[in-house]
Formats: C-alpha cells, sequence, structure tokens
C-alpha cells in the first residue's frame, strides 16, 4: 500500500482502530535491533491524551525493546496477513536467524514519531509511547502507552469510523489454537 492510501487519523479518534478487539502485530527496536510480536490482548484505554493497554511477556525480545526504548507500534492486520500473524507469535526473535520480519513475509517501513518500524498491508497504525508503570509491568506484564501517532488504510477508515462492506478487508481476532474469526457485517442501529 502507498503513503497516499494512508489516511492520519486524529488521536482523539484513535480508540476506534482497536475498540473491536482486533489481535495485533506489536513492533520494537532499539538501537539497530528490531522484533515484531502477535498480540491477542490489547485494547483502548482513554480518550485525552489517547491511551492503549497490551500485554507483553518478559520472556519477549519485543519486551526488551520496548523496555529499552519506551515506544512500540500496533500494526492491525487483515485475513491476508493471518499466517504471518501466527509465525511471528510462534517464533521468538531471541531464536530466529536475521530479520524475523522478513522470515514472517512481513514489509516494512518507517514511523513517524517512534523508531520502530510499521507494517506494510496492515489496516491501522498506532505509534505508542509507554507510560511507565513498572509495579504494574513487572506484576502483570501489562504495559500501558500514550497513543502518539495513528494511521489508517483510507478505503476502509474514514471520518473516524470503520467503513466496511462485503469486499473489504478486516481485521482478525484470535481465539487459541491457530484459529481466528474475522471481524463480521457492519450494522448502524442509529435512529434515521
Amino acid at each position: 500500500m502507498d503513503q497516499a492510501a494512508r489516511v492520519t487519523i486524529p488521536l482523539d479518534k484513535s480508540w476506534r482502530l482497536l475498540n473491536h478487539g482486533p489481535t495485533v502485530l506489536v513492533s520494537s527496536a532499539s538501537g539497530d535491533r528490531r522484533n515484531v510480536m502477535s498480540a491477542a490482548w490489547s485494547m483502548p484505554l482513554d480518550f485525552s491524551p489517547p491511551k492503549i493497554a497490551i500485554v507483553i511477556d518478559k520472556a519477549t525480545l519485543t519486551r526488551e525493546l520496548v523496555e529499552a526504548s519506551g515506544e512500540f507500534a500496533l500494526c492491525i492486520p487483515p485475513r491476508t496477513l493471518a499466517a504471518s500473524v501466527v509465525w511471528a507469535g510462534q517464533h521468538s526473535g531471541r531464536d530466529v536467524q536475521g530479520d524475523k520480519f522478513a522470515h514472517a513475509g512481513l514489509r516494512t517501513f518507517p514511523a513517524s514519531r517512534i523508531g520502530a518500524p510499521l507494517i506494510e498491508d496492515c489496516l491501522g497504525w498506532l505509534e505508542c509511547k509507554v507510560i511507565s508503570e513498572p509495579d504494574v509491568q513487572g506484576k502483570y506484564d501489562l504495559f500501558l502507552a500514550e497513543v502518539v501517532s495513528a494511521q489508517a488504510d483510507a478505503r476502509i477508515f474514514q471520518d473516524g469510523h470503520w467503513q466496511q462492506d462485503a469486499m473489504s478487508p478486516r481485521s482478525i481476532h484470535y481465539i487459541a489454537g491457530g484459529l481466528f474469526f474475522e471481524t463480521g457485517e457492519m450494522f448502524d442501529t442509529t435512529p434515521r
């Protein structure tokens, strides 16, 4: 997807990228090291400034890089990246020789506000700066972060909302054992 197909999302609407509970790819970087992992446990946390919460296990290279850099990106993959999401979740960056993004079949592009890369072909991207909460991070592996930049695929996120039809790419939702749901049909309950 080229830059023209991405739209900047106002920060006060960025929570809407995560509100429906998609599985995300978490990218991180520190110095010349970078990594990606899959995460099913992330959510919006606050509106102003926008904040998110995500679980990042102590044993992961992503955790090490996030703690070193104080930042990470959440990338919302569509069904076409499901095999890469599974691969990134099953292989530790500590054990992969070379670039984990490439091994997972993921292409990246530079973020605007953080050092971690963003992942091509995703539906949305949130650039995040960690809010230091050592007790929560240590005890629960839960990271809180402020969203400092957000973008989305302009074809399916417009006017601060997901816009999907039968042919739109959709986010995926991990349910365990290699199984996912794909976001279903959207419907409107607004009185007309």
